[in-house]
C-alpha cells in the first residue's frame, strides 16, 4: 500500500489554506471598494485620483468615514431653518446689486450652517473631506464654488462665473439645511440674472 508522504499532505493543506485565504482577501476588498463608490460617488474617484493609488484613495475615505463618525452632527431646529432659509433669501436678493459682496456671504453662511449642524470649521480641504461624507452628490459643488470665490478674489471672475458660484453655494445650502431638490426654489430664477448658454 502506497502511503503519501505527512509532509506533501501538510503542504497541499497549507497551499489550500493560502488559496482560500487570498480569495476571501480579494472578495473583501472587493466589497470594500464597491461600497467606498457607493458611498462617495465622483468623490471616490477624485481621490483615488488625487492620492495617486486606489489603496491609498480608499485609505483616506475610509478615515473620513471614522472621522465624522466622531462627529456631533445633528439637523437643524426648525427655527434654525426657518432662520437660515430667511438669510438665503436676504442674500439673493442683493445679488443684482452686489454679486461679489453676495459671493462672500454665501460662503459664510453656507459655513455657519456646517458649524451650527456640527461641521469642524478647519481649512477648505477638511471641510469638503467631512461634507463627502454624508453629503457625497454636492461636495463636487462646493469645490467649484470655492474655485470661483478664489478667482474672484484675484479679480478674475465675471458676473456669470459668480452667480454659478452662488448657485452651487446654494446647492450645498440646500443640502444641508434638508430641502429636497424639488421643494427648493430656482437659485438661477432668484438670483435676477439670466442664464447664458
Amino acid at each position: 500500500m502506497n502511503t503519501i508522504p505527512t509532509n506533501a499532505v501538510i503542504a497541499a493543506v497549507l497551499l489550500i489554506a493560502l488559496v482560500i485565504g487570498v480569495a476571501a482577501w480579494l472578495v473583501t476588498q472587493k466589497q470594500r471598494t464597491l461600497k467606498l463608490k457607493q458611498r462617495f460617488g465622483s468623490e471616490y474617484d477624485q481621490t483615488v485620483s488625487e492620492l495617486g493609488s486606489r489603496g491609498n484613495g480608499e485609505a483616506e475615505l475610509t478615515s473620513r468615514e471614522k472621522r465624522v463618525a466622531g462627529l456631533s452632527v445633528m439637523p437643524l431646529t426648525p427655527a434654525d431653518a426657518v432662520r437660515f432659509t430667511q438669510a438665503w433669501s436676504a442674500l439673493q436678493g442683493r445679488f443684482i446689486d452686489n454679486p461679489k459682496g453676495v459671493l462672500l456671504d454665501a460662503d459664510i453662511l453656507v459655513r455657519e450652517l456646517m458649524a451650527k449642524r456640527g461641521y469642524p470649521m478647519g481649512d477648505f480641504e477638511h471641510r469638503a473631506a467631512d461634507i463627502s461624507v454624508n453629503h457625497p452628490g454636492v461636495v463636487a459643488a462646493y469645490r467649484v464654488a470655492q474655485e470661483i470665490a478664489a478667482r474672484n478674489e484675484r479679480g478674475e471672475a465675471d458676473t456669470e462665473e459668480l452667480r454659478k458660484a452662488v448657485v452651487h453655494y446654494r446647492t450645498l445650502f440646500d443640502e444641508l439645511l434638508g430641502v429636497a431638490a424639488d421643494q427648493a426654489p430656482s437659485a438661477r430664477a432668484d438670483l435676477g440674472v439670466p442664464a447664458h448658454s
